[in-house]
């Protein structure tokens, strides 16, 4: 049975971990009682538990681009603005806790699950429209360490219930190590006979490991537009 398979996950997975590493030193939560001995992605999603997303307003990124590709770059630097202004309003050093964090990290991460949700979103109708999904039980299947953020299963479960998917996820516990997502690439491209060296005589580094074509192009000149999707998450 074919799936619409995330293996992209390996590439906004990665970007999305830098960007939440970053965030989470510059604010920086390692002083926070809560969050002295988790990953910057653990803190961000448990802070913004007790946040406000409505205190500070985030451009979702690439919003011009009819694409499926993930960026964080530019939410990057809204955050790290917002949180310079506000460290000029409360009259502290950079580098001292902001009394509004848990609020920058509510807002960050609704950003932040609203681009993946409209991104998947459009790959879902795209795939739809080029038949590539099975009549029967077609599943949008999200790994690694995005899938461990339960915000971002709500959002994505509001994105699969609206296009008729499954959403399957594993286990909180097995979404955690890049190496998973690393074998699993490797799992398919065994499969698909693709890169498999019996005399490994030359060792080629593949930063993206990409599997099958390029198709950014067509989705593209697909020009699909989304209906809205109401995205209220109850946490």
């Amino acid at each position: 049975m074919r799936t619409l398979r995330t293996c992209l996950a390996i590439g906004f997975s990665c970007t999305l971990n830098v960007l939440c590493s970053q965030v989470a030193r510059r604010l920086p939560l390692i002083k926070h009682p809560k969050c002295s001995t988790i990953s910057g992605g653990q803190a961000i999603e448990l802070l913004a538990q007790d946040g406000d997303r409505l205190k500070f307003h985030f451009r979702p990124p690439m919003g011009a681009h009819y694409d499926c590709n993930f960026s964080f770059a530019g939410l990057r630097n809204q955050v790290k603005m917002t949180i310079q202004k506000k460290e000029a309003e409360e009259g502290v050093e950079p580098g001292t806790l902001l009394s509004c964090v848990n609020d920058i990290a509510a807002a960050m991460q609704h950003t932040v699950a609203f681009h993946i949700a409209k991104r998947t979103h459009r790959a879902i109708l795209f795939c739809k429209a080029q038949g590539l999904l099975p009549s029967f039980n077609p599943t949008l299947v999200v790994s690694g360490g995005v899938a461990s953020n339960q915000y971002i299963r709500k959002t994505l479960k509001i994105v699969t219930d609206a296009t008729g998917l499954d959403l399957l996820c594993p286990p909180s516990k097995l979404c955690n190590d890049n190496g998973v997502m690393i074998a699993w690439n490797g799992v398919e491209r065994l499969r698909e006979g693709k890169g498999i060296l019996f005399y490994i005589d030359v060792v080629r580094y593949e930063p993206k490991a990409p599997l099958g074509v390029d198709i950014t192009a067509e989705v593209e000149a697909a020009a699909i537009k989304l209906s809205p999707l109401k995205l209220k998450i109850m946490d």
